[in-house]
């Protein structure tokens, strides 16, 4: 993985973390507030946060470099 993809990944994720917040805030409008929606897009956003994290350690340490 090169580092514009490690990038373009991280821009993704922060992207999803906003659908996530913009979700929660219609569903608001819309549905109870037991409904939660935009669940399964935070969860997302932070596994590949937690991936992004795992990788960008690796190459710290030199054991897998981004490239």
């Amino acid at each position: 993985m090169d580092r514009s993809r490690f990038v373009s990944l991280a821009v993704a994720a922060f992207g999803l973390v906003f659908v996530s917040f913009l979700l929660r805030g219609v569903t608001r409008l819309v549905a109870p507030y037991e409904v939660a929606v935009s669940a399964p897009v935070l969860f997302a956003a932070a596994a590949l946060l937690a991936a992004l994290v795992v990788l960008a350690v690796l190459d710290v340490t030199g054991i897998r470099r981004l490239g």
